[in-house]
């Protein structure tokens, strides 16, 4: 099948989006498919095969601001080349609701008149985040998902949402049903338990990762004052694998908070593997969050996860008990959940078996098949309703 891509973000894959974008070129490439993919100008694909690229826009003041300090940029339209490059392929699958996405799904689905996919890969805090007093603003939030339908998922034969939290919150906010794909992204085979010994720097230590952006909704604050509250606080060694747009307002609260600084890097994924294996837990605080593939490959390491117990968070599905689980913005309940597993270590050991039980579920072959089969079947009705 030819199939184009168009994806708003595609850069470095140092971000959800990127990395699940790029498993799917490359599954589908691997499965025999031919990919097209049209993404805004960036320095990562150029002159590679297959890659077409939109121009790029600046905006004013700090709107721009706010673009530079995602590490992202803002692709601008061209219908000349959707023209170009969709004419000769099946289908068309749209990896998110910006500019370029929104303009490529019309257009793919009323111009070219081909059946058209949407990925779900942005809560509306995503966007609502990055201005004061909006992340948690039901009417701000309620607007920008109603945008989404409209400008977007309106035109789409399917939607891939990476959990079914996500599709109920969807679908009950834009009042509109959709045809929808529950399946995971999926975490790589080479996300297994091993034996790696800690630095000899953190021997003494107790560590604990969190992997994700460094941003609002993912709650490093939570964290930093929990492990201020913990009576283990002189022994934990923080380890914040990520990097974003709140880089410096963690390492100021860190900086008055703990006794021992934050390891704060962007990892390559062998150098992942090995801190998950030799960290002692893994917490995601994140107020948001629409799957967290991060914590999945902790817990596919064998990691026990404390998770925040947020009603926008879909990663709290993966607890197998309360004890992983914490009251959402609450310092001090994870501050006890923290102290709870190290004090009880034989109960910490016996649990990691426990979570290596349900790394199954999100094989990355086997979500990839479901991906493949989604677009496979979302071609077949359309030429059968297309026939009739």
């Amino acid at each position: 099948m030819k199939i184009c891509i168009v994806s708003d973000v595609l850069a470095e894959e140092n971000n959800g989006t990127t990395i699940a974008t790029m498993n799917l070129i490359r599954t589908l490439k691997e499965k025999g498919h031919d990919v097209k993919v049209i993404c805004p100008t960036t320095k990562y694909h150029e002159g590679e095969k297959d890659y077409y690229f939109v121009p790029t826009i600046k905006f004013p003041g700090f709107i721009q601001k706010i673009i530079d300090k995602n590490n992202v940029v803002i692709g601008k339209p061209n219908k000349k080349l959707f023209e170009l490059v969709m004419k000769d392929c099946d289908l068309v699958y749209v990896m998110m609701p910006l500019p370029v996405g929104i303009k490529a799904a019309k257009f793919a689905k009323v111009k070219m008149k081909k059946p058209v996919i949407g990925a779900f890969h942005a809560q509306a805090e995503n966007i609502s985040s990055h201005f004061v007093g909006c992340m948690n603003s039901k009417l701000v939030n309620k607007f920008i998902y109603k945008v989404y339908y409209k400008k977007m998922y309106k035109y789409c034969d399917s939607v891939h949402y990476p959990t079914q939290f996500i599709r109920d919150i969807f679908e009950k906010t834009c009042k509109h049903k959709t045809n929808g794909y529950v399946i995971s992204n999926g975490v790589l085979s080479c996300f297994q338990k091993k034996d790696v010994e800690k630095p000899a720097e953190l021997k003494d230590k107790k560590v604990i990762l969190f992997t994700g952006r460094i941003s609002k909704e993912k709650s490093h604050h939570v964290l930093i004052e929990a492990v201020s509250k913990s009576k283990y606080k002189d022994d934990i060694q923080l380890i914040f694998a990520g990097q974003g747009p709140r880089l410096d307002e963690v390492r100021k609260l860190s900086q008055k908070l703990l006794t021992n600084q934050p390891i704060i890097a962007f990892y390559s994924r062998a150098e992942l593997i090995d801190i998950i294996n030799y960290s002692d837990l893994y917490v995601h605080p994140a107020e948001v969050e629409i799957e967290a593939i991060s914590c999945i490959e902790a817990i596919s390491c064998g990691r026990v996860p404390i998770i925040a117990n947020s009603p926008k968070c879909a990663t709290k599905a993966f607890a197998l008990d309360e004890r992983s689980l914490f009251e959402v913005n609450n310092p001090d309940d994870l501050a006890k959940k923290i102290d709870y597993w190290f004090d009880n270590p034989e109960e910490l050991k016996k649990m990691e078996a426990e979570y290596l039980k349900t790394r199954d579920q999100f094989d990355f072959d086997t979500c990839m098949n479901k991906m493949e089969k989604m677009v496979i079947e979302t071609k077949e009705k359309y030429d059968a309703k297309e026939e009739k």
